[in-house]
């Protein structure tokens, strides 16, 4: 069955997919793009296009397509922690070792196909902007594979679009702990971001232009004189590997283990450290945001890992050499 919208008298002249994705709220501007596309759109009777211009008199007809799925394959044993629940959302406590959602290499065994396996994410929605969105259904934002902690996912498109804003916005709270190979320089890291033009699976700060990255960076304890420290991360913005590389790049200080950001490490005692551990020294502490659907401020803690918790242990034993 078709909607039908006729613009009223004053209406401002704009694209169509805008004004839809005004009338149609909270169904996203990508979504509607799609159903354009589909020939699910009318105006004066007649398939448009995205960018075809109406104004006061326009007469919109819509037939609603189906919602995206995901192809991702449920697994049930993936192992990750469920923080918080309700039927709009889920916040769950990542270990290290998980791949959030598939990708190339990694297509089985994510936290996605974990996801799916519970009951209200067997039809998860799927982001249409995002190309690879059907194999990542839900996910807002995302933590490295080797990276532990707290991540929010959405469980139905309203409330992943109104999490998605809060991120845009830099309204949502994400703390992390870190343990650093040296003392990083305390403060707030801003900078241009974006890949390393020499290789493609490295990012780079060291850029001209680029998308913003900001990390407000503060040391928590030196520790073994100085050779290693527990540091405390809060982000802004939320760009890929943003902490690994502010940190080794901006801050001197790379996290414990990374071993696409780090150096080789000379004092044999770190180096034990770091090889027992096994994997970057990072952990999603803490994040807060606001309920989409309830307006309610939601706020949770994520203690260490026993790994990192077994690491600075050792780390605050550890004597350096005179």
């Amino acid at each position: 069955m078709s909607e039908r919208f006729v613009l009223e008298a004053g209406h401002e002249r704009e694209r169509v997919d805008k004004a839809l994705a005004r009338l149609l709220a909270p169904t996203s501007r990508a979504t509607i793009q799609r159903w354009i596309a589909e020939g699910r759109v009318h105006v004066h009777g007649s398939a448009c296009r995205p960018r075809d211009v109406v104004g006061a008199g326009a007469i919109i007809e819509v037939e609603r397509g189906p919602e995206l799925t995901s192809e991702a394959e449920p697994d049930a044993g993936v192992p990750f922690e469920v923080v918080f629940e309700d039927a709009h959302l889920i916040v769950v406590n990542k270990p290290a070792g998980v791949v959030v959602h598939p990708a190339r290499g990694h297509r089985r065994g994510t936290l996605v196909s974990g996801l799916l396996s519970r009951p209200g994410f067997s039809i998860a929605p799927a982001d249409a902007r995002d190309r690879d969105g059907k194999l990542r259904p839900g996910i807002v934002h995302r933590i490295d594979k080797d990276t532990s902690g707290l991540l929010m996912v959405a469980k139905d498109a309203a409330t992943r679009e109104g999490l998605k804003c809060q991120l845009a916005e830099h309204s949502v709270s994400r703390v992390y702990r870190a343990i650093t190979v040296g003392v990083p320089r305390a403060g707030r890291i801003e900078t241009a971001y974006g890949r390393n033009p020499r290789s493609r699976l490295r990012f780079t700060s060291r850029l001209e232009h680029g998308k913003r990255a900001v990390t407000d960076v503060a040391v928590l304890e030196p520790l073994c004189g100085g050779l290693a420290a527990l540091v405390e991360c809060r982000l802004e913005t939320g760009r890929t590997h943003q902490i690994r590389v502010h940190l080794s790049e901006r801050a001197g200080a790379p996290l414990l283990a990374d071993a696409l950001y780090g150096a080789p490490l000379a004092e044999p005692s770190l180096r034990q450290v770091s090889e027992a551990l096994g994997r970057h020294a990072l952990h999603a502490l803490t994040l807060g945001f606001v309920h989409p659907v309830t307006g309610e401020r939601l706020h949770f803690e994520s203690e260490l890992p026993a790994d990192l918790g077994g690491a600075l242990a050792a780390l605050r034993a550890l004597r350096p050499r005179r």
